[in-house]
């Protein structure tokens, strides 16, 4: 038989999927793979449910319902005061993986250069690859996460026609400053790149930090593709509704990839996201308040633990150092250790690089009930506080 594709033959099974059947295996409290443990909004999975009985059922316009295509657009004006023409500038994907993979795929040509920066969602390298195209890694390194300029204005080149931008940062938990865009902005204009931002958490933002898309800046409008989740807006991850907003020049491309990737989202689930995206302010700011309360409320356990536990800035995500707990192994023996031995999963940093060498983080999950992040927290702390690890 003919080889297969060697990209994809190549890759491992993802961390998240690991992690997560050990957890299963020794019944440990799973805090590693990112998803909240209850469903979103009642009324927001209310009109789904009423519009699958209703109808239609049937293939919804290519790009998005228009009803959700005019309230992705009225999201985007209403937050950050960006105009985008709903029937030729935002295509509705099924979740924002597949997002992804349409710019890639339909920006791309073998040889380009894409710009990555680590630590990052691990969907991204493989796709990337798996276009032609090349990566180029630029590492962010705790505990700042500060963004190396010098590094990352080393990495444009004549062949660079993409970078990357996951804001906020998963797993860094990471918010990019306005300087930090700046920075980016500036070096995309010189170098005639295009931005795909990945924007997924745009709404879980803490200690009144505001989210800056850089979309919004000079010279960013016309070269950059923003890509959204109503997954993370909503606490609904299975339902697999992401999108893209970006320049028409850009998304005519950007929707004959679509046509041939998914084709369409169930118009069902489209129907409740453009319900939900008109929810009002107290929505969203409590969807932000209730997940800080949860990251300040593991923080507070992993601490009491013995961890040093690094800022979240945003995302459903907190990482620790473990290292104060006198552990001298890496992320993954320790992650390992902690699901057999203290019930408590988590994932290994280190899963997130590529180049840069990071392994005395642990990535925690906070979107949980407080009753689980409570006993997690006690789980570790009889553990360590026992002198078993």
């Amino acid at each position: 038989m003919k080889p297969v594709n060697t990209t994809m033959a190549g890759l491992g099974t993802t961390v998240f999927e690991v992690m997560s059947r050990l957890a299963i295996e020794h019944g440990s409290i799973n805090l590693g793979q990112g998803f909240p443990d209850q469903d979103g909004p009642e009324d927001v999975r209310r009109v789904a449910a009423e519009a699958l009985i209703e109808g239609p059922n049937q293939y919804p316009p290519m790009t998005g319902l228009p009803e959700l295509r005019q309230a992705i657009a009225a999201h985007a004006e209403r937050f950050y005061g960006l105009d985008y023409d709903w029937q030729s500038e935002i295509v509705v994907t099924s979740g924002a993986t597949e997002a992804l993979a349409d710019c890639f795929l339909g920006m791309l040509n073998p040889g380009d250069e894409v710009i990555l920066l680590e630590p990052l969602y691990d969907s991204y390298p493989p796709i990337v690859e798996r276009s032609g195209a090349v990566p180029k890694y630029v590492s962010l390194q705790p505990p700042e996460w500060s963004l190396p300029l010098a590094e990352l204005e080393a990495a444009f080149g004549p062949e660079t026609k993409m970078i990357l931008l996951n804001n906020p940062m998963n797993p860094a938990s990471k918010v990019f400053r306005r300087e930090e865009l700046e920075t980016i902005a500036r070096l995309c204009v010189e170098h005639d790149v295009i931005c795909v931002c990945d924007e997924v958490y745009e709404h879980l933002l803490f200690d009144d930090l505001q989210h800056i898309p850089i979309a919004g800046l000079p010279g960013m409008r016309e070269r950059t593709l923003r890509i959204a989740s109503a997954g993370k807006i909503f606490s609904l991850t299975g339902w697999k509704v992401g999108w893209i907003e970006g320049p028409a020049a850009l998304m005519s491309t950007i929707a004959k990839t679509h046509q041939f990737m998914t084709f369409t989202t169930a118009p069902n689930l489209q129907k409740a996201v453009a319900y939900g995206l008109a929810k009002d302010d107290a929505y969203f700011e409590g969807l932000a308040g209730d997940m800080q309360a949860k990251r300040d409320r593991l923080g507070a356990g992993l601490k009491a633990a013995g961890f040093d536990v690094l800022p979240s800035d945003g995302t459903y995500f907190v990482s620790a150092d473990f290292r104060p707990l006198g552990f001298s192994g890496t992320d993954e023996e320790f992650c390992r250790l902690i699901t057999i031995e203290a019930g408590v999963t988590a994932v290994p940093v280190s899963a997130f690089y590529r180049t840069g060498k990071v392994e005395h983080l642990a990535r925690f999950c906070f979107s949980k009930q407080d009753s689980i992040l409570d006993a997690a927290s006690a789980k570790l702390a009889d553990y360590f506080g026992s002198g078993s690890g």
